[in-house]
């Protein structure tokens, strides 16, 4: 794991609240209308794919380049034209500055954490915890729930589970982070999970090899489903015969479709691709990931959540965006250079632009959202391993398909890409505009075990963005 370097945040806090009373109140009264129109086109997303950079993307180096930043400050990256007149990117990803016209780009995201557990915790469930106890923060039953479980919640039972995390949940040093499942939806909304994270020593709930034949895939998911209906039964019978029968039928239902349905026999078998299409992608766990992503929302799946990792020569987890450089477990290189490596930048720019373009040669881009982000962003000045350490206060989202307009740039950073100078856009507005594009509306209530009710989101939907 890369370790948070713990920043001083006074000014950060204190510009931040500046931004606050005067960029976010005008432009969103200016803007209520047209949002209000906005948010009445019907959606158009079936599913979702999210892609999260664990660890925290320079915006500086791939999508807000400040070329006339001072030294120290400005990317040893050079912007790059893309297809799009006026929009530029880093130069170290050309295969993604030919798929600018899918993309909507948001430079203005923002919130005030610079803490890894935290910055998951916001990102991932539009909702700020101040109990989190960093870094032990195991998840639990009293999280709230990640856009999966959500997404589960509000769909009719299929072939497969409406949402599934590849290859493995957000995790290390034997904790999995919390804000990652279904929380206090319960075990029948969690997201299928086909492996723990590395450094965490449990078994998957959902056991399945990514790149094995039928036959296998269908011994490893009964073997998977069962056994997660005995740990429910067991809790079933800890708390009483009378509460959570109904999911336990629920879990028998699902493997039942599940080792029957063909759509499901072939979801998660990446031999069914051809050579060719497979090397587009990549032949790395990232690649091979999109790709899979692609075929699960292909065959029903309605969330998948693609986590970016990395396993170290030396078995460490690294959160490879984390780049402030100088890592034992990655060779000590500089930070430019962790982004330069198989793990970080030729990888995402391969496997996104490809993805990209086979959700649109597929017919699919336009019922498929697709969301890449990471939990902040990095701080104007390179460091001393010439790196960049967490920011919160300015980072970049970028979103496709599902109804997205693309080769649009919305919001602005200032000169330094730290604070946003228009159009702020919290954890919670890109949580709403998801739920918006798939038909649920944010302002849909949950109840928590203790029945009481809750809000998807209190974020406002993002409709400038469709189109």
């Amino acid at each position: 794991m890369l370790h948070a370097r713990r920043l001083h945040r006074r000014d950060a806090m204190i510009r931040l609240g500046q931004a606050g009373l005067g960029a976010l109140a005008l432009p969103n009264l200016l803007q209520a209308e047209s949002a209000l129109a906005s948010t009445a086109l019907e959606p158009k997303a079936k599913s979702c794919i999210l892609l999260y950079l664990w660890g925290g993307p320079p915006q500086q180096d791939m999508f807000d380049m400040k070329p006339e930043a001072p030294e120290g400050i400005r990317s040893q990256f050079a912007p790059i034209d893309t297809v799009v007149p006026g929009i530029q990117l880093s130069d170290q990803l050309p295969q993604m500055a030919k798929q600018t016209d899918k993309m909507a780009i948001i430079r203005s995201y923002t919130h005030p954490s610079n803490v890894h557990e935290v910055g998951v915790y916001h990102t991932l469930t539009g909702k700020i915890n101040n109990t989190l106890a960093v870094p032990r923060n195991q998840r639990n039953r009293n999280d709230f729930p990640t856009p999966g479980a959500v997404v589960s919640k509000f769909s009719p039972p299929g072939p497969l589970p409406a949402s599934v995390t590849i290859p493995s949940p957000i995790g290390h040093d034997g904790v999995i982070y919390t804000g990652t499942y279904a929380g206090f939806l319960g075990a029948k909304h969690d997201p299928m999970e086909l492996k723990p994270p590395g450094e965490v020593n449990k078994a998957a709930p959902h056991s399945l090899d990514l790149l094995d034949g039928i036959d296998s895939t269908r011994l490893q998911a009964r073997f998977g489903l069962l056994k997660l209906m005995e740990d429910y039964d067991r809790l079933v019978q800890a708390k009483g015969p009378q509460r959570g029968v109904a999911g336990l039928e629920q879990f028998r239902e699902q493997a039942f479709r599940m080792l029957t349905s063909p759509e499901s026999r072939g979801a998660f078998d990446l031999a069914k691709e051809s050579d060719k299409l497979r090397d587009r992608y990549g032949r790395n766990e990232y690649g091979e990931s999109f790709l899979l992503a692609r075929r699960l929302v292909e065959s029903g799946v309605r969330l998948v959540t693609v986590v970016w990792s990395y396993i170290c020569p030396d078995g460490n987890v690294a959160n490879v965006w984390d780049n402030h450089g100088g890592t034992g477990s990655l060779g000590g290189v500089t930070g430019y250079q962790m982004l330069k490596e198989k793990y970080c930048l030729p990888p995402l720019d391969l496997a996104y632009s490809a993805l990209l373009e086979d959700l649109q040669q597929r017919g699919l881009l336009d019922e498929t959202l697709v969301v890449m982000m990471g939990e902040f962003g990095r701080t104007p000045q390179i460091n001393k391993e010439q790196g960049r350490d967490h920011w919160g206060a300015c980072q970049s989202v970028v979103l496709a398909g599902g109804g997205i307009r693309g080769g649009q740039v919305y919001g602005s950073s200032d000169k330094h890409a730290a604070y946003p100078r228009t159009n702020p856009v919290a954890p919670e507005d890109v949580i709403a505009t998801m739920y918006h594009a798939l038909g649920i509306p944010p302002e849909s209530l949950i109840y928590d075990r203790e029945n009481r009710p809750h809000k998807l989101s209190e974020g406002r939907v993002l409709g400038e963005l469709f189109g």
